[in-house]
């Protein structure tokens, strides 16, 4: 087995609320496993915002969002195809694509390779996009508008759908989204590129913790979400015959005696599924649950300092080996290895200069 993997980096290219841009696109590293060192291979340039990335299960391909609020005069954001050689370590442009609402955060590639599924936060909706033979992104099969709020007026005004998660068996799709308090629950039709409710069409958070970003348990029993004005995980019973989520408990991933400012961020489930992790911004931590792989519940087991500013993004590589998390205030990557008994974290040593970094994706 190689002892380097490669790992792509989401950045901001363009100065946005509360982010001053300095990176220039999409970064290249190799990840040396048995060091934690990241060295640069090369960069994808010209594409505005490509903050967060999917990566096609054929790992030929990469599409970025283009987190902006305006396109050709309309109020959209894009999503931008690239033809990846995993050799070589290069991305090649193919194409860009309206999101079909603006400020798109988050997307991801349906197990066939069909579609792209994308989040767009700033408009608060969903789209799907069908993948040409050739891997760049057509013209949207479906668009759905989420309506709705909830009790925080500065961040939950309207809908604001932040992440879109498929499943294993790739049926259904799942919309956390902040400013409905919602998770909201789609079945995907492959054939014709559509999402439609599910007979669960959401369940409800508690109100004012933002549901943000969503990961399943390798056991196909399990799913989590971070929440992140409520600092918090929430832990749900994964039915996949149906799809439903039923609600097992909430753990905080702060320690008690932290009274800052603090908003979660990302959430990632351990290879091994006995562990969870999730990004704290402010405490600007890594916060470690273990996982009772019979009940889901988590049980808060520390946290580790990301040695930089609001760990936006963070990645487990897939060997479940080392943790990477991106500091996107500090423009930096820092590695750690995973204690496979507790699920601890230290530091390699190796903190990588990136600017900007928003999103994590590592290829084995």
């Amino acid at each position: 087995m190689s002892t380097e993997i490669l790992t792509i980096i989401g950045t901001y290219t363009k100065s946005m609320p509360f982010v001053e841009a300095k990176s220039e696109g999409i970064y290249v590293y190799k990840l040396n496993l048995e060091t934690g060192e990241l060295t640069y291979q090369s960069k994808a340039t010209g594409i505005d915002n490509p903050a967060f990335l999917a990566i096609s299960p054929s790992q030929k391909y990469l599409y970025s969002v283009n987190e902006v609020m305006e396109r050709d005069g309309k109020k959209v954001g894009g999503v931008s195809a690239f033809q990846l050689d995993t050799e070589a370590g290069e991305l090649s442009f193919l194409n860009t694509e309206s999101s079909e609402g603006p400020g798109p955060c988050h997307l991801m590639v349906d197990a066939t390779e069909k579609y792209v599924l994308a989040a767009n936060y700033g408009g608060g909706s969903v789209c799907v996009l069908p993948i040409q033979p050739d891997g760049s992104v057509g013209p949207a099969t479906d668009f759905i508008q989420h309506q709705g709020s909830s009790v925080n007026p500065n961040r939950q005004e309207a809908a604001h759908a932040h992440s879109i998660n498929v499943d294993a068996s790739n049926r259904y799709a799942y919309v956390p989204d902040l400013g409905m308090d919602k998770v909201v629950i789609y079945d995907l039709n492959v054939e014709a590129g559509k999402l439609t409710p599910n007979a669960q069409a959401f369940i409800e958070a508690a109100p004012g913790v933002g549901p943000r970003h969503f990961d399943f348990h390798p056991n196909g029993r399990f799913a989590y979400v971070i929440n992140e004005l409520g600092n918090s995980v929430t832990g749900y019973v994964f039915d996949e015959s149906t799809g439903s989520l039923t609600e097992i408990s909430t753990a905080p991933t702060l320690p008690d005696d932290f009274d800052g400012n603090n908003t979660t961020a990302d959430i990632h489930v351990h290879p091994s599924g006995k562990f969870l992790y999730g990004s704290n911004r402010g405490h600007d931590s890594i916060a470690i649950f273990t996982v009772d792989e019979t009940t889901g519940e988590l049980t808060p087991a520390g946290h580790e300092w990301t040695q930089g500013k609001t760990p936006r993004n963070f990645g487990i590589d897939p060997t479940g080996k080392l943790l990477l998390a991106a500091n996107q205030d500090t423009g930096s990557i820092a590695t750690y290895f995973i204690d496979q008994e507790s699920g601890g974290l230290t530091p390699t040593g190796h903190v990588a200069d990136v600017p900007t970094p928003v999103c994590i994706k590592m290829i084995q």
